[in-house]
């Protein structure tokens, strides 16, 4: 089995469920289980003071990471965080992804991801998505997604609005000018 892990899946045009229409989704997890991963840019309404707010009015936020925009990370668990960020250790509930990206579920990550004692980069997330046993290869299959390897400039980088378009370029490829359906030779 081929693992989708440090992968970004790039939702096709033809891709109209609300929740991964346009989207684009790191995978955090892929394994004979099933696949659990981030949607990366699917704004809440949130931005990060906003949502820090609501959990403790006494968390500190600095001006330059206010604004960043808290982001629908898929339909599951939606009430749960998750922080995808660069490396940095210290947190009760991190595991590494990669050497440059961990996920952090722990509330202590709180009060200092908004200043200058959390993590270098940061994607805030509400809820993940969740594949079973075999769910993802057949959707790949059936064209819905594509897949790229992921990077930290895309996923930490990039404004929120132009992640997909920019993943998209990455491919080469006019995504416009792809059938809907699926060939095999």
């Amino acid at each position: 089995m081929k693992s989708f892990e440090n992968h970004f899946l790039i939702a096709m045009p033809s891709l109209e469920d609300p929740y991964f229409s346009r989207s684009l989704t790191y995978i955090c997890e892929h394994n004979e289980h099933g696949a659990m991963g981030i949607v990366t840019n699917q704004p809440t309404g949130l931005n990060l003071r906003e949502m820090l707010k609501q959990v403790d009015k006494e968390i500190e936020v600095t001006d330059d990471k206010a604004e960043q925009i808290v982001v629908a990370g898929g339909p599951v668990s939606q009430d749960r965080g998750f922080i995808l960020h660069s490396t940095q250790p210290g947190w009760s509930s991190s595991m590494a992804l990669t050497s440059e990206i961990m996920v952090t579920t722990s509330k202590d990550i709180l009060a200092s991801l908004g200043n200058q004692r959390g993590p270098d980069k940061s994607l805030v997330a509400l809820g993940y998505a969740g594949w079973s046993a075999g769910q993802l290869e057949e959707e790949i299959q059936q064209n819905s997604w594509l897949l790229i390897e992921a990077d930290t400039e895309l996923l930490f980088d990039i404004p929120v609005h132009k992640k997909w378009e920019m993943a998209v370029k990455k491919l080469g490829v006019d995504i416009w000018q792809l059938a809907p359906g699926a060939g095999h030779a």
